[in-house]
């Protein structure tokens, strides 16, 4: 008895998943000459893939986990945490377009030297495709998930408003008044409300524990900054519908767009629009803006197919540099 107990118990611990150990590291960046700590993590083997999640006010790299441990079973997949979210430092200073690209081109040379497959979501979009005229060019090949450029109060209220968005960015940057707003917008039950209307598409998806975990992220020293820069649109990669649609005419490097059929209407819109007059192949799957994290399944099973017949092609050389980590 004692026996066949012993073999039901070793066949639950063989039949659980495996847990991969977590490979987290710093990257050493410098910024206005003052030293700036990026945390990203590494998973699986192979030829390097780079993910990097969307920029609002209650995302980090774990909403690329789901999709990184899919994609590592063959690729190395490296995703981060932007300055000034996550577990990344978040410096004292002015949070804009430019410090995000500068960021990301940093990252890309002192990091891969050919260039790699990425990934992107959200506003991440914008600075992606800010990098595909850089000689030598850091992407092959580029993925968009849900992509955006207009923050959420330019998208509720127009973009004739960039003043008052700027004041009210200024206002949430100050020391006590801007903690009283930043904390009234990142209750659990204004962030329950955020995530229904456009982050998530399935309801039930909003589980009490992810709303838990989702509001320990914005709990932080210094959190507001980069969020009020977001959601004031101070990191919009560009400002008319006309600069997002010159991101792909012409068509630089092959590019896969992901939409969410639950995305909101303006920010689907646009996406439909570079769809319909470019290049740009395209999917669509279930999901709002968090599609990547919400519907890893959906989403890995339609760029998978194009991710093999992409890399089935002779890959570049390729190696990471030497790091000290």
């Amino acid at each position: 008895m004692d026996k066949a107990l012993e073999v039901d118990e070793l066949q639950a611990e063989m039949s659980e998943p495996i847990i991969p150990t977590r490979d987290v590291r710093i990257y050493d960046w410098r910024w206005n000459q003052s030293p700036v700590s990026i945390t990203y993590e590494v998973v699986g083997e192979g030829l390097p893939i780079l993910l990097l999640p969307a920029l609002s006010t209650i995302s980090t790299r774990e909403e690329m986990r789901p999709l990184a441990e899919k994609l590592s079973a063959k690729n190395q997949v490296y995703f981060l945490d932007w300055v000034g979210f996550g577990e990344s430092d978040r410096p004292n200073v002015k949070y804009e377009p430019k410090m995000f690209r500068m960021l990301l081109r940093s990252f890309v040379e002192e990091t891969f030297n050919a260039p790699i497959v990425v990934m992107a979501a959200g506003h991440a979009a914008g600075y992606v495709m800010d990098l595909v005229t850089d000689d030598p060019k850091p992407w092959s090949w580029v993925v968009l998930f849900a992509p955006t450029w207009r923050g959420p109060l330019p998208s509720m209220m127009g973009d004739t408003k960039r003043k008052f968005y700027n004041v009210i960015h200024e206002l949430v940057r100050s020391p006590i008044l801007g903690r009283f707003l930043y904390a009234l917008n990142t209750t659990r039950f204004f962030l329950k409300f955020m995530m229904k209307r456009h982050v998530y598409a399935n309801e039930t998806n909003i589980t009490r524990e992810k709303i838990r975990s989702k509001w320990q992220v914005t709990k932080g020293k210094r959190k507001r900054l980069a969020s009020a820069a977001f959601v004031t649109g101070a990191l919009d990669p560009v400002k008319s519908s006309e600069g997002w649609l010159s991101y792909f005419q012409p068509i630089r490097v092959p590019v896969l767009m992901v939409i969410g059929e639950q995305m909101p209407p303006k920010s689907r819109g646009e996406d439909e629009v570079v769809a319909h007059f470019s290049g740009v192949q395209v999917v669509r799957t279930p999901g709002s803006l968090s599609l990547h994290e919400e519907y890893p399944d959906e989403v890995f099973a339609e760029i998978a197919p194009f991710l093999e017949k992409y890399l089935s092609k002779k890959p570049e050389n390729h190696k990471p540099k030497n790091l000290d980590y």
